[in-house]
């Protein structure tokens, strides 16, 4: 494990903009909305905007003002970023992003949680946060070789926070980042003080003949919602988890490509009732550490060596035992009925919150970080 600096070369940010100068539109339609991808007036404008003002030197010296770690952990190489409160009995906290997102969903969640007297805190809340690169995203790719899958991540995980002097931690995650906490839950159950996530993944009871049936009103009318938004909302993943290789050349050679392949999603599976939670520039920092890195295949890559994760008997016929917290976005498009999760996961801490959707730390900080205060304090009841 050595220290790290992220380094562009004026050379990457040429080409980058001569790609985005010569991209190829197709002809607008009228009216475009989200239904069919990617909107082209959209599209074009985040060019525009990428071409002409976004500037990358500014999140690189932001990033950079973070210590940092990269190193091979468990056969895996990984980045983190490290970031130490002041507060010397803070509580270790690893938070674990998911695709198509990245550690950019956490850096304006950060100052609060680290230095939380400085942020509507006590002293008591304050974490010792590490944000690590999921193995083959961004700063941690692109990976090699197969066999990187939810199981080899946790793995990888537990042995960084050791190294970086955490023996016991919390752990945090939304997306893949949640089943690499639940796989930490179970084989790992002795490093955690506690799980928390905001992707609540449960599978059905078995030999019920309606699996909804233990479901209150308010948890089918959301079931049925997801059904319906997100049920034509696939193809992401067919393509992903079993032809990842044919897609990516195509997100590694276009920007403007792989702009349109991420960002769509943070329309779709994001509160946009009081407009887009983003700014083009956030996004861009996210689209940024996919492209600089070359790791658009080897990211989409983890759902076809996990795509069997989340029906596999072996993971979710156990229940992990570590105290819980979940917390629930009203935009979320995985909902999962409570009793379902109570029987996967030692729930001590349940949080329904009023905005949010899938990229809950990317979306409402403030909540996200209210919440995460709020579970701490629930677990300290449970430390030995």
């Amino acid at each position: 494990m050595r220290a790290f600096e992220i380094t562009t070369t004026d050379e990457m940010l040429t080409d980058l903009r001569e790609r985005l100068s010569r991209t190829r539109f197709r002809n607008d339609l009228p009216s475009e909305d989200w239904g069919w991808g990617t909107p082209q007036p959209w599209l074009r404008h985040l060019v525009e905007h990428w071409s002409h003002r976004y500037d990358w030197r500014r999140t690189e010296a932001e990033l950079n003002a973070l210590p940092q770690v990269i190193g091979d952990f468990a056969g895996l190489r990984v980045h983190a970023f490290a970031v130490r409160s002041r507060h010397e009995d803070a509580t270790p906290l690893m938070l674990c992003h998911g695709w198509p997102g990245s550690v950019v969903e956490f850096l304006d969640c950060l100052p609060a949680l680290v230095d939380p007297t400085s942020h509507g805190g006590r002293a008591e809340d304050a974490f010792h946060v590490v944000l690590p690169s999921m193995p083959g995203f961004g700063l941690s790719g692109p990976t090699a070789a197969p066999g990187v899958d939810v199981a080899a991540i946790a793995d990888a995980f537990a042995v960084l926070m050791r190294k970086l002097g955490h023996p016991r931690f919390l752990a945090q995650g939304g997306d893949w980042g949640a089943f690499v906490v639940r796989q930490l839950g179970l084989e790992h159950p002795g490093r955690l003080w506690g799980a928390h996530i905001n992707f609540p993944w449960a599978v059905a009871p078995p030999g019920l003949d309606d699996p909804l049936a233990e479901a209150t009103a308010a948890e089918r009318e959301a079931w049925e919602r997801n059904t319906r938004v997100y049920g034509a909302d696939n193809g992401y993943y067919i393509q992903q988890a079993t032809r990842p290789h044919s897609i990516g050349p195509a997100l590694e050679d276009s920007p403007a490509g792989l702009a349109a392949w991420l960002l769509e999603k943070f329309h779709v599976w994001s509160d946009t009732r009081d407009g887009l939670p983003f700014t083009l520039d956030r996004l861009l920092d996210n689209t940024m550490l996919y492209w600089l890195t070359g790791t658009a295949t080897s990211a989409a890559r983890l759902y076809a060596e996990a795509e069997a994760y989340g029906s596999d008997a072996r993971v979710w016929g156990r229940r992990v035992e570590v105290p819980t917290g979940i917390a629930l976005y009203p935009r979320e498009k995985t909902r999962s009925p409570r009793r379902w999760s109570e029987r996967q996961w030692n729930v001590v801490h349940w949080a329904e919150q009023p905005r949010g959707g899938h990229f809950a730390a990317f979306e409402q900080p403030g909540l996200f970080t209210a919440d995460l205060r709020e579970f701490a304090r629930t677990l300290r009841t449970h430390r030995p």
